[in-house]
This record gives C-alpha cells, sequence and structure tokens, in this order.
C-alpha cells in the first residue's frame, strides 16, 4: 500500500498534464494537472479511448503518427508534435511524450502520455525557419554571386549566380574544400589576411577590392569581391564572399574607349578636311570672281538676240554657284569672324526674306509668318544667323520644287529661357533612314552637282556655337517641320528702340 501511495504521489507530482494508459489506449488515469487543464472529472475519463479524449473522436488515430503505436511496437520512448486548436480558437502545437512502464517479464503494461505545450517554441522555430528559407531566398536569387566556406576551405554555401561564374555544380562544389582553387595561387592567403586586418575595412571585413578568380575550366576572371568574416561567440567560423563578374564592365569601358578614339580621329579628319575647305575656298574665290566680271561685261555688250547669250548666262549662273559652294565651304571651315551683338529673331529672319526676294525659287512659294508679338531677343552673329535662315529657306523651296507653302513660326518660353522657331514646308518629307544623317558634312540626297551637303551642317555648327540646336520636328509625305531652339536673352525692349 505504501508503494502504491509512493507511485500516486509521484504520478501526480509530474508537471505536465498526464494519462495513464492500458496496452490497448484505455485511459487508466488522469493526474490533477490534466483534470485542471481540461476541465474534467476523472470518473469522466476513466475507461474511455484515448482518441475520445485527446482528439473528439471515435476514430483510433493513425499508426504512423501516433506515439502510443512506436512505444508499444519499439518499447521505448516516443513524441509526436501535434497541432491542435486551443479553446480560444488559436493554434496551439502539444508535444506528446509517451513513456512504457514495464512489468515483471518486460512487456509494456501501461503507457504513461504527457501533454506539453510547446506552442511559444514551436511559433519560434516556425518563424526562425521562415527567416531562414528568406536569407537562402534572398542569396539564391542574387545577381551577384555568393559564397559561404567554413575556416578550412568546405563550401556551405554557393547560389547559382556563383556556380555560372566559378563554372562548378552544386553537386561538386558545395561540401567540397575547393575554395583555394577559386583564387590563383596565394590568393586565398591574401584575402584571409586583409579580413584580420583592419586596414581595408575593419577586422573581419574587406570593402569592394578588384582580383582575379579561376574558373573551374582554369580561365581567369577579374572581378569585384566584398568579403567578411562570420562569428559565432567571438569564433570565426566561415567566410562569405560577394564577387561581382567585371567582365561585362570591361568589355563595355573597351568599347567606349575605341568609340572615343573613333570619334578622335573623326574629329581629326574632320578639322583637317575643314582646313583643305577653306584653303580650297580662298584659292579659287579670286578665280571665279574674275569669271564672274568678266563674264558679266561681257553679257552686257551682247544684243539680246546673240546665239551666245545663252551660254554666256549660263557661265555666270554656274559661276554664282561655283561662289555659294565656296561660301558654304568657308562657313563649314569656320573661317568666318565671329561677332556678337544683341539681335532680335524676328528681325534676323526678315532680313533673310528680303535677300532672298528676288530669288527664283520664292516666285511660286506662298509664305506664312507667325510671329511672336514680343521681341525674341538673343545674342549672336547676325550675318551667320541670317545664314541659317536663308539656307533653311532655300532647302524648304529645293524639298517643294519651288511649289507649295512655308511657315515660319517664332515664340518664346520665358520659363525655358528658348526661343523657338519652326520651319514647315509642304515637300516629300525626310525618309526615316536619312534622319540621322542629314546634319553630317557632306550627305545629301540631291542629284550630283546640285548640292554639296554642307547646309544643314552649317546650320547645325552655326546654331551649336551659338549655344542652340536644331532638330527635325516631324516629317511625313506631305512636309517637314524643323525646330530651332536658341538661347532667350532678358533685355529691357525700351532699349532696343
Amino acid at each position: 500500500m505504501e508503494q502504491y501511495n509512493w507511485r500516486d504521489r509521484l504520478f501526480e507530482s509530474l508537471s505536465f498534464p498526464t494519462l495513464l494508459l492500458t496496452p490497448d489506449m484505455v485511459v487508466t488515469a488522469a493526474n490533477q494537472k490534466f483534470l485542471d487543464k481540461f476541465g474534467y472529472r476523472e470518473e469522466e475519463l476513466i475507461g474511455k479511448h484515448c482518441n475520445q479524449v485527446l482528439c473528439k473522436t471515435e476514430e483510433p488515430c493513425p499508426k504512423s503518427t501516433c506515439p502510443i503505436y512506436h512505444t508499444l511496437n519499439e518499447k521505448r520512448g516516443a513524441s509526436e508534435i501535434i497541432e491542435i486548436t486551443g479553446p480560444d480558437g488559436q493554434e496551439v502545437y502539444e508535444d506528446r511524450v509517451c513513456s512504457p512502464i514495464f512489468d515483471e517479464k518486460g512487456d509494456v503494461s501501461y503507457i504513461m502520455l504527457s501533454l506539453r505545450d510547446v506552442t511559444r517554441t514551436k511559433l519560434l522555430e516556425l518563424e526562425l525557419r521562415k527567416t531562414n528559407e528568406f536569407l537562402e531566398n534572398i542569396i539564391a536569387s542574387s545577381v551577384s554571386a555568393i559564397i559561404v566556406a567554413d575556416m578550412k576551405g568546405v563550401i556551405m554555401v554557393m547560389n547559382e549566380s556563383a556556380r555560372k561564374l566559378f563554372g562548378y555544380t552544386e553537386n561538386v562544389a558545395v561540401g567540397k574544400s575547393i575554395a583555394e582553387y577559386l583564387y590563383t595561387p596565394g590568393g586565398a592567403r591574401s584575402v584571409m589576411k586583409k579580413l584580420r586586418s583592419p586596414d581595408y575595412g575593419g577586422v573581419g571585413k574587406l570593402h569592394t577590392t578588384e582580383m582575379t578568380v579561376i574558373h573551374s575550366s582554369g580561365e581567369e576572371i577579374p572581378v569585384e569581391m566584398n568579403a567578411s568574416i562570420i562569428y559565432q561567440d567571438g569564433r570565426e567560423i566561415a567566410t562569405m564572399g560577394i564577387y561581382t563578374d567585371l567582365r561585362p564592365k570591361i568589355a563595355i569601358e573597351r568599347k567606349l574607349k575605341e568609340a572615343e578614339r573613333i570619334k578622335i580621329m573623326q574629329s581629326n579628319k574632320m578639322a583637317s578636311l575643314g582646313h583643305l575647305a577653306a584653303g580650297v575656298a580662298h584659292e579659287i574665290n579670286n578665280p571665279l570672281s574674275g569669271i564672274l566680271i568678266d563674264a558679266s561685261l561681257i553679257l552686257e555688250e551682247l544684243e539680246q538676240d546673240s546665239p551666245l547669250r545663252k551660254q554666256v548666262e549660263d557661265i555666270v549662273a554656274d559661276t554664282n554657284r561655283c561662289k555659294e559652294i565656296v561660301k558654304n565651304l568657308l562657313a563649314y571651315s569656320r573661317q568666318t569672324e565671329f561677332k556678337k551683338e544683341v539681335l532680335n529673331i524676328n528681325g534676323v529672319i526678315e532680313q533673310a526674306f528680303a535677300f532672298l526676294r528676288e530669288h527664283a525659287l520664292l516666285q511660286n512659294i506662298t509664305v506664312h509668318k507667325e510671329f511672336s508679338s514680343s521681341m525674341l531677343i538673343c545674342e549672336g552673329d547676325n550675318n551667320q544667323l541670317i545664314q541659317v535662315f536663308t539656307n533653311m529657306i532655300i532647302n524648304a523651296t529645293q524639298a517643294m520644287d519651288g511649289k507649295g507653302a512655308i511657315t515660319i513660326r517664332a515664340s518664346k518660353e520665358k520659363a525655358e529661357g528658348k526661343i523657338y522657331v519652326e520651319i514647315s514646308d509642304t515637300g516629300c518629307g525626310i525618309p526615316k533612314d536619312n534622319i540621322p544623317k542629314i546634319f553630317e558634312p557632306f550627305f545629301t540626297t540631291k542629284e550630283e552637282g546640285k548640292g554639296t551637303g554642307l547646309g544643314l551642317s552649317t546650320v547645325r555648327d552655326i546654331l551649336e556655337k551659338h549655344g542652340g540646336n536644331i532638330t527635325v520636328k516631324y516629317t511625313c509625305p506631305e512636309g517637314t517641320t524643323f525646330l530651332i531652339e536658341l538661347p532667350l536673352v532678358k533685355v529691357d525692349e525700351e532699349t532696343l528702340i
């Protein structure tokens, strides 16, 4: 009786709610902690199967997950964490621990089933697992190559980007001591030396540094590397390296350098061409003037019905065209002097039309002028800007074969500090493939002998010299609009009167 009381007192002293079951899973006893937690009286439990008490079901628990079956079959303790719904509707994790009680023959005569609430521990474990999975996903999806190795060089983590960079499959790399083979000879030792030094970002850290790593094929790859030592309780347990492949960057830099070299060569070429053009223009300008004077004098002496008159008129016309080409060559080679003054763009455009009022190309052209009512003031060379608008007007008339309409709109935008001039024609438009080329020197779509390809190039150069710009705003088979921009100068209009 005393032994029974001792066992009874031991059963009651258990820290967890506990049931005593027979091998056929019938409840024979419950300690007070169980009765208090679940609100039972002991007589309500005695004789019931454990599934009726714990699972509130008449169906036995699956043998594969029931720790009682494991205890009976293996004659040793077993446990299983079960997720259940608590009285308040919240999820509860319960660790059901079974301990066998043996008889004199060593058979299991009773099973002690203790219920331990491990909800807090389980939720922390789940949260930690989610955090670890999240971090693993970050590492796995990173575009940068990331490798984690222990202090013996055994790879612990190698993400997809790292496997591509170094040329290792996951099966080959992870768990293998290959860290030293990832670097050039002495490279791994050099990295560790820097990591343990305070001079490269602090002890345990290595800020961005350029180095060479080795592909599994033996190819040397330039990379940028950031590294750190991972500590646990003050001990070095692992290292982590983050690598960025520099080959694309180096390739881009090489292309940029090559493009810059070609640009400089082209610039030098165009400068030489400009000097050559200036020299040629000066050399032929005087003979052309002589030819023009002599031909004009001969033309004055000839009778109106002279059979030579047509030939001499052609000589005068061709000589004038040659002088126009010379003028464009001089403008292109920038041999003209830049005279800076305050100008009203409305007036400059009017002067351009005045110079062209007798031009044959304008005889069948309708001109629409839409000028701002206020002055459009800029600083620049009056003659050069007249040349800009003269060239643009002539280009527009040629695009229309001498018949159509030209519209010139001039306005300003104070907030942007700009003057805008739109020149529209009703010509045939510009093919899309030609738009990037039309401002290049000597590019022309005109028939041989009818254009030098310097008009728009000269216009662009003059405008850039004035801090302005020209672009094709719109083009189609029904016409083209060019947009000219110039800096707006704030001047008291009364001082210009």
